[in-house]
């Protein structure tokens, strides 16, 4: 069950949420003003609308020797976890739930899964092999040989042993062990390296290495020139021929995509426009039919291209079509701006008794405009 997200015409809208900093900043704001007894309820609809985020991170894990149902049971631990622990002021809720939950299934593999990877049958006959024994050592006064719990298990010898041999695998020496011999208190872990603190931080920098691949070269050497060789935008500026505020623009698309890849099990579609098309400004076409009328637009809406827009929604409102649709598919980014302007246009057609619908908006733009209240106009 999802958190219903009230729109301003009363309905409520329940739709799955990649980030969830939204939807949690509407939960903390219903939780601390609710009564006691309504509490456990918008708990219940929140954990509900956080369990997709849950299960991709536990699938994330599969194929390590533990059952996937166990690590999604984990998962939903740490989940409930950090939504009792979240304070709204400490900054995003998606991020600190995506910490707490890998933490939970790690200490999970850590305290109860097997530290080496073991076959699953033979697994299955370590444990076979450990009640026999149990069960031979109370019948009998002695310790049972490797070939009596063979003959009662109805396996061979070889296949005993190497099941006692995988048990080291679940519970191998500790690190803290003494070193036998030694004159002084000298244990296991003084003779290895010390704990590389950027260990846990391999599976993602794998992760991230693979999807910057699938970037455009443009937004790969702008990362790399502002991460890596620590340049200011200004200067990546300089060094493609456009603005800063394109570059960061551009930037911040390429974040917010790898954000949503790492995320996510499958990777999303990059919908950024080409250099060529990007630097080009706003096209704007129209086509009108059955009394409805498509203004179709592709580049970037910004305080650059506002002028235009704003000048083709007036046309379009003052032809008083039924329906005023506008696909917003090829558009990459909206800035204030822009943002604006679609608000005064909506103004204009409700004014005006035409009702107007934005289609096809990308990830990104969907975002910016539910934070700026137009997500009623999808």
């Amino acid at each position: 069950m999802l958190l219903p997200m009230p729109d301003d015409r009363g309905s409520a809208v329940a739709e799955p949420l990649e980030d969830l900093d939204a939807v949690a900043a509407v939960y903390a704001d219903r939780y601390f003003s609710a009564p006691d007894g309504d509490r456990a309820a918008l708990r219940d609809a929140f954990v509900g609308a956080c369990l997709p985020m849950a299960g991709r991170l536990a699938r994330r894990f599969r194929g390590r020797g533990e059952p996937l149902d166990d690590l999604e049971q984990v998962a939903r631990l740490g989940l409930i976890k950090a939504i009792v622990r979240f304070e709204p002021d400490r900054g995003s809720f998606t991020a600190y739930a995506v910490v707490t939950i890998r933490g939970e299934i790690k200490r999970h593999f850590r305290d109860r899964a097997w530290a080496m990877h073991v076959p699953r049958h033979v697994k299955d006959l370590h444990l076979a092999v450990r009640r026999t024994t149990e069960e031979l050592t109370a019948e009998r006064p002695h310790t049972p040989t490797i070939t009596e719990i063979a003959e009662r298990l109805g396996v061979n010898e070889d296949e005993v042993a190497d099941a006692m041999v995988s048990g080291g695998g679940y519970s191998p020496m500790s690190l803290n062990s003494p070193v036998n011999g030694s004159e002084q208190t000298i244990e296991l872990g003084d003779l290895l390296g010390g704990t590389d603190p950027a260990l846990e931080l391999v599976d993602d920098r794998v992760t991230v290495a693979g999807l910057l691949q699938r970037l455009p070269a443009r937004e790969r050497q702008m990362l790399a020139m502002r991460f890596q060789g620590n340049q200011s935008q200004s200067e990546i500026a300089a060094t493609f021929g456009i603005s800063q505020m394109q570059v960061s623009r551009l930037l911040a698309r390429a974040l917010a995509w790898l954000r949503e890849a790492m995320l996510s099990d499958e990777v999303p579609r990059w919908t950024g426009a080409s250099a060529a098309h990007e630097l080009a400004g706003l096209d704007i076409t129209s086509r009108g039919t059955n009394g409805v009328l498509t203004l179709r637009c592709r580049g970037e809406i910004d305080r650059d291209s506002a002028r235009r827009l704003r000048a083709a929604l007036r046309q379009a409102v003052a032809a008083r079509p039924q329906q005023l649709t506008v696909d917003l598919s090829g558009v990459a980014l909206v800035d204030a701006a822009g943002v604006a302007v679609l608000h005064d246009g909506v103004t204009a057609a409700e004014r005006a008794g035409v009702r107007m619908r934005l289609a096809g908006v990308q990830p990104y733009v969907r975002h910016i405009l539910d934070v700026s209240g137009l997500g009623t106009s999808f």
